[in-house]
Formats: structure tokens, C-alpha cells, sequence
């Protein structure tokens, strides 16, 4: 122990992790929701979800980086908020089951956690300040009730 605590006193921003000595790595995390309404249906379901049946969803999605850009910001809010708006309104008010995303996967709450991850993904990467570290993606929320929710993070 006395060795780690030497060590540790010498070397910026290292912590031991079970005798692994990492980076201290900082990041800022911004989160912004927004909601949608769709039909869906579970083909590999036996039960009441089997039956097209409809939610009111929730989504947060949530953008982390090290460096903060102009203005000090990652990302300006209203640019996240567009994007997110444009990937729902692919949703709102649609049968889940018809779009093509869907026909392939089942639009569960895990599923549809991911496409809205991967469409937010894609066209974040289009607004990103170039005077910051490229600002990433790191979760996406949705809750399929209030107390139900899927979460979709991409590993590293």
C-alpha cells in the first residue's frame, strides 16, 4: 500500500484500479429528452404485447467529452435537441413494425433504444464544433412506461 501511495503522489492523474494503474480520464456528460408516440407489436411474444398496443415514449440521449468547445460546450443544446427531434419524428405516430429498421429486429424498447442511438450517432457526428474533441454519443434512454425503461451505450 505504501508503494501505490508513493507512486500515485508522483504520477498525474493515474489511480490504481486492482493493482492497474489508469488515466484519470475527465469527461462532462449533457442529456436532453424529448418523447414520441408509436404502435407496435412483438412477433416472439406470447402475451398481451404479441397485439398491436401503443406507447407514449420518453428519450434521453446523452453526449460525453473530455474538451469543451466555443462557448464552453460540447455541443450547443439546440443543435442536440434538432437532431433528436428529426430522428423521432421518423417514429412518431407510426406502426413500429412497418418500418424497415423493424421488420428485421423486433421493435422492443432495447431495439428501438438502439436504432434512435445509431440515427443520433450519425448525424451528430455532422455538427461537431472543430474546436473541441469530438464530442460522443454515450447513451441513449427510453422508457416504454414510466417505470420501464431500456438503456443502449455503445463499448468500448
Amino acid at each position: 500500500m505504501e508503494v501505490i501511495l508513493q507512486l500515485s503522489s508522483k504520477v498525474d492523474n493515474l489511480f490504481c484500479i486492482r493493482g492497474y494503474y489508469q488515466k484519470e480520464v475527465l469527461m462532462y456528460t449533457i442529456r436532453t429528452e424529448d418523447s414520441f408516440a408509436a404502435a407496435h407489436y412483438i412477433k416472439e411474444y406470447h402475451g398481451k404485447c404479441e397485439n398491436l398496443h401503443g406507447h407514449n415514449y420518453k428519450v434521453r440521449i446523452y453526449v460525453s467529452g473530455e474538451k469543451l468547445g466555443k462557448g464552453g460546450m460540447l455541443i450547443d443544446f439546440a443543435i442536440l435537441k434538432k437532431i433528436l427531434k428529426s430522428v423521432l419524428e421518423e417514429l412518431d405516430h407510426k406502426n413500429l413494425n412497418e418500418i424497415t429498421y423493424f421488420t428485421e429486429k423486433e421493435p422492443s424498447a432495447e431495439v428501438i433504444a438502439e436504432f434512435i442511438f445509431n440515427k443520433v450517432d450519425s448525424q451528430l457526428n455532422l455538427h461537431v464544433d472543430s474546436n473541441s474533441d469530438t464530442p460522443v454519443l454515450s447513451r441513449v434512454d427510453v422508457f416504454e412506461t414510466e417505470k420501464n425503461l431500456a438503456i443502449f451505450t455503445k463499448q468500448d
